[in-house]
């Protein structure tokens, strides 16, 4: 065999190991693009409400398939910020029976001393958390100012559930501009084998002789 032809025997197998190694790392590219992390960004809101304007701004959202691996469990990490001008509310805490001027009782107020802003989110099994079934009363009867999130928590969703997971809160105790950020807090869901949706609110409860209650919803999104 001459020179030039094992040389050139040579090029071929490497060149033809490079095209094995090539078609290898597109294989790996695929198998975890199919398990790929999906990256969400969300569109900032307003509302205005007596006295106070609420606002949330640089939501997004990363959905992971669950480590359990069974199909029907997910992971999504939330982030961004909710804020509060507030202009009128009683300074300090003032107990949680004052309500209107001369009426006894809390005045439906759930803060149970002073004005506050609390942000988080509403998960459901196969239900669409749109603005219509917000409005038909998905919501109705369930405290918006639950247990804070705390870093992580996991729900278990049946068909048709929905529930609420706070992430935080901030009293307000006098009138001023008030936040709550949060980043890639973590909520996991487990036994949910149809698809899942979750959307943000931010509530605003000023307390005092002139009680109002502002909320303030997110974009709906999906969780796989």
């Amino acid at each position: 065999m001459s020179k030039n032809r094992t040389s050139g025997l040579r090029r071929g197998v490497r060149i033809a190991g490079a095209v094995v190694a090539a078609a290898a790392g597109m294989g790996l590219l695929s198998t975890g693009a199919a398990n790929a992390d999906v990256f969400v960004p969300l569109p900032d809101g307003q509302k205005l409400g007596p006295g106070v304007t609420v606002s949330r701004t640089g939501e997004r959202a990363l959905i992971s398939p669950s480590l359990a691996a069974n199909g029907a469990g997910r992971v999504v990490w939330v982030s961004g910020n909710a804020s509060a001008d507030v202009s009128v509310t009683p300074e300090g805490t003032i107990g949680p029976n004052n309500g209107a001027s001369g009426a006894p009782g809390t005045n439906n107020s759930s803060t149970h001393g002073a004005s506050q802003l609390s942000t988080g989110y509403i998960v459901g099994c196969q239900v669409s958390i749109a603005d219509n079934a917000i409005s038909a009363g998905v919501s109705g009867g369930i405290n918006l100012s639950g247990g804070s999130l705390g870093g992580s928590i996991g729900l278990n969703l049946g068909p048709g559930d929905v529930k609420f997971v706070q992430i935080d809160y901030k009293d307000i105790l006098k009138p001023g501009r008030y936040s709550v950020e949060y980043q890639d807090a973590e909520i996991e869901i487990q036994g949910c084998a149809g698809y899942a949706q979750a959307r943000a609110y931010t509530v605003v409860e000023i307390i005092g002789d002139n009680y109002s209650k502002v909320t303030l919803y997110g974009a709906p999104f999906s969780i796989g």
